[in-house]
């Protein structure tokens, strides 16, 4: 780093009795007193140099032999102080990017101006700040951290705005073109000056090289910084959220439900504050960081963005950043993971383990780009093949790209589906978790983007499990959100066995794996209509609404837990949901059998005797065999 050295003399500054003095044959005529600590001086060298000193010394009495002045609100301190004494009595300092804006200020103080003296100590502080600090990297930042604590002074002095405005103009720059003073901090490589070949600068500096550097300025001083960096229109995006995550990293504590846990470093202003005020300043530093998130997709990731709203929910973030994170989130969801998903609850009116009042607002978000399923391009009419103009082309070449972000978006939404079932699995062994939001997520997600319901029938069965004292309703509305026909042979094969979910959805799927392994082993050649529609793979298009229940087309009905199609009077298997009824009757919540076996132990005896689903589907053969015999 850059150093300037003024002066040829020895110091010759001595301490007597908690007196700081100066050897010299002349007797002391002057007494200042800055922040405690009194000097002994002579008026001849320091009021030559110093206009403040002189005026003061005009302005008080001099009624003894020593004149006294007190500089209560010196900037800088002591040691500011007596490097401009030091250089009024032409004693050798060295000023560097470390001392230079104390000695800076306290000039300013002093006075020592041009006015005073033809070069002053202003004057060459002045040259050595603009050909040498603001030339250098690793100086500007040091400089610039040093203004915090004289930060009234050095705002004045424009020293904070120039510093900003270099390294901004250093990032902006070519890293070839940039004298570091030393390499990037992530490297740990040599120290690397202005006079290194332009090569060795170029390989030791990668695109982001200036992240790590300026993350060891406090989070005011930060801040300005990245908005001149970005207002220089030159950086991509990725690396400004590059530079974000490293400090957030770096300055961020690690956190827990029970608030801060531990910190990798101290606060940036290296303070030992009480939590209060600590976290107030987190909440300071994350909000700051959030006001300069990039707008672009994809220049933070996804997890980044989840941390940092974990972090915005313990801190006590404001609502507006809370509501920025969640927007950013739900943009880019099919990046997420559970782990990610599960943000810890601090509210003080629910009990539940984790927010998820916050993920469905992410859930939502992503919900609202509205985006349907990739569709076909028209055919053309009647086999005719014409040679197409320029413009058609140009159209079919939108078509094609609106077609590819509507496929990207497509399967995006399958990623969230898989990704909102696996939350649920996690959040239901929540036992405070209400039965309302587990069908509030399940709900959310459109039916095209579940093309099998595995993973949501373990989050049901789990859920179940942690809440046994669902009653019948409450475990039939849960239910209600499961499609059987959407469940894997293995998922069919324990629902089977489930004791847990109510009688109607065991027949519906053993009814609908019966019907399924029938139709592929070859006993059954043919079904009515409406049991084909049932088997049939569900396509559904969110453009098309469902056709009323009053249409002749198979519908939805009023009670999803008969099995659809076999409402209808004139079908021959009414009688199938007429025994469904007369089951739901005999088995209630809290009936028990006469002869001691209740609903558990029936519905077990029920899936382990394979007789009533087979008498069940003898009904279909024998309908499948009548309607053959007609034909």
């Amino acid at each position: 780093m850059k150093f300037m050295k003024l002066g040829s003399r020895p110091d010759t500054f001595y301490t007597t009795d908690a007196v700081r003095s100066v050897s010299s044959e002349v007797s002391s005529d002057l007494i200042i007193q800055v922040k405690g600590c009194r000097y002994l001086l002579h008026k001849f060298p320091l009021l030559s140099k110093c206009s403040r000193l002189q005026q003061l010394c005009s302005e008080s009495p001099d009624s003894s032999q020593h004149q006294i002045l007190q500089l209560p609100d010196f900037p800088g301190g002591v040691e500011a102080f007596e490097t401009c004494a030091k250089f009024c009595y032409g004693i050798t300092i060295t000023v560097s990017a470390f001392n230079f804006v104390s000695v800076r200020c306290a000039a300013e103080y002093l006075q020592m101006t041009e006015d005073a003296e033809k070069g002053n100590l202003i004057y060459k502080l002045e040259v050595f700040f603009t050909s040498c600090i603001l030339r250098g990297w690793r100086d500007s930042i040091v400089t610039l951290q040093s203004t915090k604590s004289i930060s009234l002074w050095s705002e004045d002095l424009e020293i904070t705005s120039r510093c900003i405005d270099a390294i901004a103009s250093k990032v902006l720059t070519h890293p070839s073109k940039v004298c570091l003073s030393r390499s990037y901090s992530r490297g740990g490589r040599d120290d690397t000056s202005c006079n290194g070949t332009e090569s060795q600068r170029h390989r030791l500096a990668p695109k982001g090289w200036w992240a790590e550097d300026i993350a060891e300025l406090g989070i005011d001083l930060y801040w300005r910084t990245m908005v001149a960096i970005k207002s220089g229109g030159r950086i991509p995006a990725n690396l400004i959220g590059e530079s974000l995550l490293i400090y957030a990293s770096r300055w961020l504590p690690t956190m827990s439900r029970d608030g801060i846990a531990t910190s990798k470093q101290a606060t940036p202003d290296n303070c030992s504050d009480s939590i209060g005020e600590i976290t107030s300043k987190h909440r300071l530093l994350l909000e700051s960081i959030v006001s300069l998130l990039p707008m672009e997709r994809g220049s933070v990731s996804c997890s980044f963005l989840l941390k940092l709203l974990k972090a915005a929910n313990i801190l006590g973030a404001s609502s507006s950043s809370k509501m920025e994170l969640a927007r950013r989130v739900g943009i880019q969801l099919e990046e997420a993971t559970v782990n990610d998903l599960l943000i810890p609850s601090l509210s003080y009116t629910n009990e539940t383990l984790y927010d998820v009042d916050l993920v469905m607002i992410i859930l939502e978000q992503f919900m609202l780009q509205g985006q349907s399923p990739p569709t076909s391009p028209p055919k053309a009419r009647l086999g005719f093949e014409r040679r197409r103009s320029r413009s058609a082309e140009n159209v079919d070449f939108g078509f094609q790209e609106s077609r590819r972000s509507s496929s990207a978006s497509h399967s995006s939404k399958l990623k969230v589906a898989k990704l909102v079932d696996g939350y649920l699995q996690e959040i239901a062994r929540d036992v405070h978790l209400p039965l309302s939001k587990v069908i509030a997520f399940a709900e959310a997600i459109p039916d095209f983007a579940r093309p099998d319901h595995d993973d949501l029938y373990r989050a049901i069965d789990i859920y179940l499990k942690a809440h046994p004292n669902l009653n019948k309703s409450e475990r039939k509305r849960l239910c209600r959100i499961l499609d059987c026909k959407k469940l894997s042979m293995e998922a069919c094969m324990h629902a089977a066995q489930n004791e847990l979910l109510p009688l109607r959805v065991v027949v519906q799927v053993l009814f609908f794996e019966q019907a399924r392994a029938a139709m592929a082993g070859g006993q059954v050649t043919e079904l009515p209509n409406n049991i084909k529609a049932l088997l049939a793979p569900q396509e559904h298009d969110p453009s098309k609404h469902p056709p009323p229940l009053g249409s002749n087309t198979t519908g939805l009905v009023d009670d999803e837990w008969s099995v659809s199609g076999l409402k209808s009077p004139k079908s021959k298997l009414s009688t199938l949901r007429m025994k469904l009824a007369e089951d739901d009757t005999d088995v209630g919540e809290n009936d028990v059998q006469q002869d001691g076996i209740g609903r558990s132990s029936k519905l077990k005896a029920f899936c382990t005797l394979p007789t009533r689903p087979r008498r069940i589907f003898s009904k279909l053969l024998s309908i499948n065999r009548s309607v053959n015999e007609r034909h």
